[in-house]
């Protein structure tokens, strides 16, 4: 009997994690994992805030990091297939996989796991501002020309005041800390800055931003924004209209779940999943699809919490391709969507920052010296199972 195929669809945390802990799970001839991702590289994009405002901080080869050569130890044992996920046929087992060249294929399996994440509204409006993975080999060109938009600008209006915006805008400031005419506005559409933190987190970075001059709005929404081609028209909720050379949107994650069957997903294009990771459907469960990470309706959708989810996950697939009779782990839903247990750390800039620490709203020195100091960039490779 030959070995179990498992095809994972998404080349980031959540997918590369579960593919390296299967391999070093099940030894030998047992297990082959195929991974579907649109680029061939991983795109660390935590550190997205400073790449993009500060072009010279970082190499391209530490945060853009190949898949195929990470894993090339394992042999025939895992494959890269370059390109997007179209459509499931559950029935069959297949993935239908389309390639940048428009050519189809279909992909069997006898394991599949979902984990393509989610995107920005950056990559749908105003400037294309690459936080997310997305698209083909498109990435690094993408890149350069976000960071060559934003470094030619003299205003900028960044929509969303989430861990990214108020993290982007930090970069912001010390990258144009030299051009005393620049302008820099953040707009929020709660009436609190990072609103799934602690308030006294987002009173902190609202307190610091505004001390170096950036324009806070908060309670609106951006109901428009127009490209002039050389500026921009931001129009809010309140009637306002704000211009800008650079409009940045950063509000908003976009579940990247429109090959899967609809009948596995909520409302809102999120993954149902039950506390073991198995894909439910309207009536049932789908032992053989998984799901995990920020396609997935779980809340607190972070890396760290990835890191929590990948075990769970792994431990149970193992069972599931060695047809053991182990009684399968079960994830705390509960716990995970516990706000007092966020850990996030934002900085703003290099030197301070805010967040929260397990209930408590981290000094600025400790951001600073944990995060602000390099994004994690060091890391960028072991955080992703990818070394």
């Amino acid at each position: 009997m030959g070995p179990k195929t498992v095809v994972i669809i998404g080349g980031s945390f959540a997918g590369l994690k579960v593919a390296r802990g299967l391999l070093e799970e099940v030894q030998g001839d047992k297990l082959r994992v195929v991974v579907i991702n649109p680029s061939e590289k991983f795109y660390y994009c935590i550190a997205a805030p400073r790449i993009l405002a500060k072009p010279k901080a970082f190499r391209p080869d530490e945060y853009l990091i190949p898949i195929a050569k990470a894993f090339a130890h394992y042999g025939k044992r895992f494959q890269l297939i370059v390109g997007h996920a179209t459509g499931i046929d559950e029935p069959g087992h297949t993935v239908t996989v389309t390639s940048d060249q428009g050519e189809i294929s279909t992909v069997p399996f006898n394991y599949l796991v979902l984990a393509s994440g989610s995107s920005t509204k950056s990559t749908q409006e105003g400037v294309l501002v690459p936080y997310k993975p997305y698209g083909p080999n498109s990435l690094e060109p993408a890149i350069r020309s976000a960071q060559e938009a934003i470094a030619a600008a003299t205003s900028i209006i960044v929509g969303g005041a989430g861990p990214i915006g108020v993290e982007f805008v930090g970069e912001l400031l010390e990258a144009w800390s030299d051009r005393p005419k620049s302008s820099i506005t953040l707009i929020s559409a709660t009436h609190q800055l990072l609103p799934a933190l602690k308030a006294s987190a987002g009173n902190t970075a609202e307190k610091y931003l505004v001390s170096r001059g950036v324009k806070v709005i908060k309670g609106h929404k951006v109901t428009e924004a127009v490209n002039h081609g050389s500026s921009w028209t931001v129009n809010l909720s309140n009637g306002q209209s704000l211009t800008a050379d650079v409009y940045v949107s950063t509000a908003g994650l976009i579940p990247n779940s429109s090959y899967i069957p609809r009948d596995f997903l909520d409302e809102a294009g999120w993954v149902r999943i039950d506390s073991k990771f198995h894909v439910r459907s309207a009536n049932s469960i789908m032992p053989h699809i998984y799901a995990v990470g920020d396609i997935t309706t779980l809340p607190n959708r972070t890396a760290i919490k990835i890191n929590e989810q990948v075990p769970v996950l792994v431990k149970n697939l193992k069972a599931d391709i060695e047809g053991t009779s182990t009684a399968r782990a079960a994830y705390d839903v509960h716990a995970a969507a516990d706000r007092k247990k966020i850990l996030m750390f934002v900085p703003l800039g290099s030197r301070t920052g805010t967040g929260q620490m397990m209930g408590f709203v981290p000094w600025g020195w400790m951001v600073a010296k944990m995060k602000g100091k390099d994004f994690f960039v060091s890391k960028a490779a072991s955080m992703a199972g990818l070394a």
